[in-house]
């Protein structure tokens, strides 16, 4: 674990100077990059969270202390300027104190500048700057990895891999982080579908690095991918010690466990983790990035035919104060399955309401991602709730191309795919039964081991010939 943090010498050594003089603001400031970067709390630094309070205590005019801790509040999405108060004052500090500083640099002004733009919605545009700031600064990690989790929110993913393919060519081996910049390229590449590429830049990350966290999730995707489901579980299971304690990424690690599990009809073991480790995290987080993973695995298993019992209740209280928040629409997918699945029908039209409401007054890039896509998203799943099915699938399937805007991952992403393939196989149109049959074909094709594929084809068949 990192622990020689760069004081005001060591930045500007290392390219990047920062407006403090400081040593202990410029040395919390890198422990909270590191973190942020390696998925992880160093509890010798109280953790994340602390160690960027921590870096503000120390120097309250650091900018680029605001602009980490600013950055990661809109990062973590579970909040947002609009109906948070005190978000929306730290951002106008952060701003101001820009304004005001003396001898700022241009990058810092820029840094400024994206996580505003960003707190406005503008998230595509403040990709544009820290992709600026990379051109002449190709070592300021912190704008690379702003950037690179962005993107993934946007569903860009070739703009993820080219960012660091860029990037990394430049680094020197001995630069702070260098190791990291694999598991980050290795995931741009399973995104764009380049799967050996990415599994070796992965296992180059982890040569690095074994508690890699991020190379450890790109494998985890590379093998749902190829439906390498057996091996999928040795490798998590016989590495579960490298990254168990990472407490920001520990659950999605579970998860995917969790999707090998499904695939091969292992629902009591699906569930096992789910109740282990992915439910307890979301319970004791109340993140997004947690309660997205909960609420996905039992949509899942439902449609697996699984009984869930009270999960979908207990789910529903977690995700119960986010559901006007409307920050991301991958979010808003998935807080309605929790509403939809806890059968909290009141609270579903409030959120129908409100989505549509939030589509007219909000501006900025997920707005137009919300009208065109993700309330579509939202009106199938009610549809499919309320037993109409073809309803349903007229609702998703002029938009099946269009899912990526939501962002997330491909693996994320499909359960989209797999709700479409229900719905249509529950249809009372014969033509969405057919449509039905060509889909899982389509899947097949795509990825030839799949026992998920297999039973549904097996249910399509009884259809035909029932």
């Amino acid at each position: 674990m990192h622990s020689n943090w760069r004081d005001c010498k060591a930045w500007l050594d290392n390219g990047l100077p920062i407006n403090t003089t400081c040593n202990e603001a410029a040395k919390l400031y890198d422990a909270s990059l590191t973190q942020y970067v390696g998925k992880y709390n160093d509890m010798n630094v109280g953790g994340l969270e602390k160690s960027m309070e921590d870096t503000l205590r120390a120097d309250p005019n650091f900018v680029m202390g605001h602009v980490i801790k600013n950055g990661l509040n809109l990062l973590g999405t579970g909040t947002s300027i609009q109906f948070d108060n005190k978000l929306a004052t730290d951002v106008d500090t952060m701003v101001r104190l820009c304004f005001n500083q003396q001898g700022l640099s241009d990058r810092e002004k820029m840094h400024v500048n994206a996580v505003k733009l960003w707190s406005v919605g503008k998230m595509a545009r403040a990709c544009d700057i820290w992709e600026d700031i990379l051109l002449d600064n190709p070592s300021d990690i912190l704008a690379l990895k702003f950037a690179h989790d962005t993107y993934f929110y946007l569903g860009y993913s070739n703009h993820m891999k080219d960012s660091l393919g860029r990037v990394l060519p430049q680094w020197k081996k001995d630069t702070p982080l260098y190791g990291y910049l694999y598991g980050m390229y290795a995931f741009g590449l399973e995104e764009t579908n380049l799967y050996p590429e990415a599994e070796k830049f992965a296992r180059m990350g982890l040569e690095i690095n074994e508690k890699d966290v991020w190379s450890t999730h790109c494998i985890a995707h590379v093998m749902e991918m190829t439906g390498r489901h057996d091996e999928g579980i040795k490798f998590m299971s016989g590495t579960e010690n490298n990254w168990a304690a990472s407490g920001m990424l520990c659950c999605h690690n579970y998860w995917h466990w969790a999707l090998y599990l499904i695939e091969q009809g292992d629902y009591s073991g699906a569930l096992g983790i789910y109740d282990e480790y992915v439910y307890k995290t979301s319970k004791s987080t109340g993140a997004p990035l947690h309660f997205v993973d909960a609420c996905s695995l039992l949509l899942r298993l439902n449609m697996e035919g699984v009984r869930l019992e009270g999960r979908w209740n207990d789910c529903y209280e977690v995700i119960r104060p986010h559901v006007d928040d409307h920050v991301l629409t991958f979010n808003d997918n998935h807080i309605l399955l929790a509403c939809l699945g806890a059968n909290k029908i009141e609270t579903v039209k409030r959120m129908m309401t409100s989505i549509k409401e939030s589509v007219v007054k909000c501006t900025g890039d997920l707005a137009n991602i919300t009208k065109e896509v993700g309330l579509p998203i939202c009106e199938a799943f009610v549809a499919y709730n309320d037993g109409d099915y073809a309803k349903a699938v007229d609702l998703m399937y002029p938009i099946r191309y269009q899912v990526w805007k939501i962002g997330g991952s491909n693996a994320q992403r499909d359960i989209y795919n797999i709700f479409l393939i229900n719905a249509a196989l529950k249809s009372n149109k014969q033509k969405h039964r057919r449509l039905a049959r060509v889909l899982l074909m389509e899947r097949r094709s795509a990825k030839p081991c799949s026992p998920l594929t297999d039973r549904l084809i097996q249910r399509t068949l009884a259809i035909h010939t029932g």
